[in-house]
Parts: C-alpha cells; sequence; structure tokens
C-alpha cells in the first residue's frame, strides 16, 4: 500500500524512489511488525488480565504448569497475525500472488486456532476442538491454496522438489506435488503447536527459520544472484523476503512479552497459524528439506509424541518420562530457561546450515 503511493510521489520528488528497493522494504517491515506487536500486545494483556482470560492448562503436564502459568492470559497470536498482515500490506507489492497465498494461508490457519482457544476458554478445559476436526480443516485449507498454486504455476521450477548441498539434483513432483505439500503445511503447523509448551520456545525458532527464509526469497527472486549460486530463480519470490522480515519483526515483539518467564502466551491461534505459514514459504521457495533442517527442533518434538504413544501402546511402558520432548527434560530436572536457552541454539546452528547450502556449489 504504501509502496504504491511513494511510487506516486516520486513523480514529484525522485527521493521517495529509495522506497522501492527491496532490502529497505524488508527492514521496514520488521521495524514495523515490531512496534505494533509490542504495542498491540502490551493492549490485548491487559485487556486478557481484565477479563481473567487465561490459559488452561493440561491436568496431565508438569505440576509447575499448574501453579505457575495458570494465570497467564493466552491467545497473543492474534496480535502477530495482525501485525503480520498490516506490515504486509503496508510494505509489499499486492499484486504479488505469493503473498496473497500466504495471507490466506495465516489467515485460515489463524481461525482454526483462535476456534481452537476460544472453546478452551468455554469450557474451561485444556481440549479445544476434537483432533479429526482440527485435521479436517487444516488439510481443507491447505488443498486450497496448493491447488491454486498447482493449476496456476508458471514455471516447472515451481513444482520441482531440489536438494540443498546437491544442485544438481532435481524431480519435477508433477501430481505428487498437492499431497506432498499439505503433509508440509499440516506438519509444520502441528510440529510448531506441539513445541509451544516453553515460555518463548516456539517463537524465538519460527523468528530464525523466517529470517533465513528472507535470505532465501531475497537470493532466489534476484536473476543474477540465483545463477550465480546455482539455485532456482523464481519471479515472485523476492516479495515473499518481506512477509518473512514482518514475521521476524512481529515476533520479536511478542517475545518480548513471551520470553520467560512469559506474560502471555500465542496459544493455538499463534502457533497453528505460524507452523503452517513457514511450511509454505518453503514450498513456494522450493527449500523443504532445507526447511526440514532448520526444523529440527520442531520435529524431534513430534517425533517424540509418536514414539511416546508407539512405543507405549506395544510395552506399556515409556521410553520419555513425559512429551512432547521439552516435558522430558523439564521432568529430568532441567531449568526451563536452560531448555529453551539451548533449543535455541539448536535452531541457530541449524538454521546455519541450512543457509550454507546457498553457498556450497
Amino acid at each position: 500500500m504504501l509502496l504504491y503511493i511513494f511510487d506516486y510521489l516520486a513523480q514529484y520528488y525522485s527521493g521517495f524512489n529509495v522506497f522501492q528497493y527491496l532490502s529497505l522494504r524488508i527492514v521496514l517491515a520488521a521495524l514495523t511488525g515490531l512496534f505494533m506487536s509490542l504495542i498491540m500486545t502490551s493492549l490485548l494483556m491487559r485487556w486478557l488480565n481484565n477479563k481473567k482470560l487465561y490459559q488452561s492448562i493440561r491436568q496431565d503436564g508438569p505440576q509447575s504448569h499448574i501453579t505457575e502459568k495458570s494465570k497467564t492470559p493466552s491467545m497473543g497470536g492474534l496480535v502477530i497475525i495482525i501485525s503480520i498482515i498490516l506490515t504486509t500490506l503496508l510494505w509489499s507489492e499486492l499484486n504479488n500472488r505469493y503473498i496473497w497465498i500466504l495471507l490466506f494461508i495465516l489467515t485460515t490457519f489463524g481461525i482454526i486456532g483462535f476456534y481452537d482457544d476460544y472453546k478452551k476458554y468455554i469450557q474451561s478445559s485444556s481440549d479445544g476442538i476434537k483432533g479429526k476436526n482440527k485435521f479436517f480443516l487444516q488439510i481443507f485449507f491447505s488443498a486450497l491454496a496448493i491447488i491454486y498454486l498447482y493449476i496456476n504455476y508458471l514455471d516447472v521450477t515451481e513444482l520441482t522438489l531440489i536438494l540443498p548441498f546437491f544442485k544438481d539434483f532435481s524431480f519435477f513432483m508433477g501430481i505428487l506435488f498437492i499431497p506432498w505439500c499439505i503433509f508440509i503445511i499440516v506438519g509444520s503447523s502441528n510440529a510448531v503447536n506441539l513445541t509451544d509448551g516453553l515460555d518463548g520456545l516456539a517463537i524465538l525458532p519460527c523468528i530464525l527459520i523466517a529470517a533465513a527464509f528472507v535470505v532465501f526469497a531475497y537470493v532466489q527472486g534476484n536473476i543474477n544472484i540465483a545463477n550465480y549460486l546455482l539455485i532456482p530463480y523464481l519471479k515472485d519470490a523476492s516479495e515473499i523476503s518481506i512477509f518473512a522480515g514482518a514475521i521476524v519483526g512481529s515476533g520479536l515483539g511478542f517475545l518480548w512479552y513471551n520470553s520467560y518467564p512469559a506474560e502471555i502466551f500465542m496459544g493455538d491461534v499463534g502457533s497453528l497459524s505460524l507452523g503452517a505459514v513457514l511450511g509454505t514459504m518453503a514450498i513456494l521457495l522450493r527449500q523443504e528439506i532445507a526447511f526440514a533442517i532448520m526444523s529440527g527442533v520442531f520435529i524431534a518434538e513430534v517425533l517424540s509424541v509418536i514414539i511416546q504413544v508407539l512405543y507405549f501402546k506395544r510395552t506399556k511402558k515409556r521410553i520419555f518420562k513425559m512429551s512432547p520432548l521439552h516435558h522430558h527434560f523439564e521432568l529430568s530436572g532441567w531449568a526451563e530457561p536452560k531448555i529453551i536457552v539451548r533449543f535455541w541454539i539448536i535452531t541457530f546452528i541449524l538454521v546455519l546450515i541450512a543457509l550454507a547450502s546457498l553457498k556450497i556449489r
């Protein structure tokens, strides 16, 4: 929106042309999202505390959570979503189809998460939407976006699987593109949701991965850089960096209040939508494998749940003291801040490994 205003003003003063530079708009998007999130989260916290709308804690979770976190408001993810949407509308090119796909996924998964959180408040329970219903809605909305992308692709690269570190490998997925991408989006959404169990544990990995996507989108949307690095050039990809920058800024503004000890949680409205939109960015940039590398913490959390359930059904014994994985470490005596920071460090390392794939030729 502002981009078009500055473009019009540039007819009268050429200095406004500076806002056409992608690098400047990325910085402005991050800063806009940051300040929006800081202000709106503070206002939302005050309103939620006045209404006594607090997080519903799992009764079968660690007992410390019941005593320490039961009076913490949730649904802070609403602020993240609103900040990302407004920032994107302000600083991106609105005729870019990728932007609208990302906004669609962010909004629809946010609605699923909001309804889930709302049901928890109404029922005063940690149980929200039934698992099967939530899963169906996630598949439905992700399928709509992916089918649209499949029908309207402009280049075969958009449907081609690539491997980081192996730049000679490519596999045209064809119709397999649809179930593959649905799996990525739904899996990522639920993985972030499972990880969001400690103060700030999920939001900073989301920020770090989004920051990596800023880099991926910037270089893949520039034909000269993409050709030099021997990576796929995607004509419309550069604007994804604005959306990713908005996530970075909005996430940091929320982390200001969500860091240990958290003053607010993002709830399912935040975790489901952020996970889904990160998966969608990976698909649009054809970086699903790099995304899997960066999401090592999320994947470990999901696997811990799957392994725990399957092993218990078979043997009636548990491998982990509690799943997801972060609860196992809690019950093993690790302090919550130590678990959080170590998971952050692991994600930072994995992001650097994924980014290294850009340079290796």
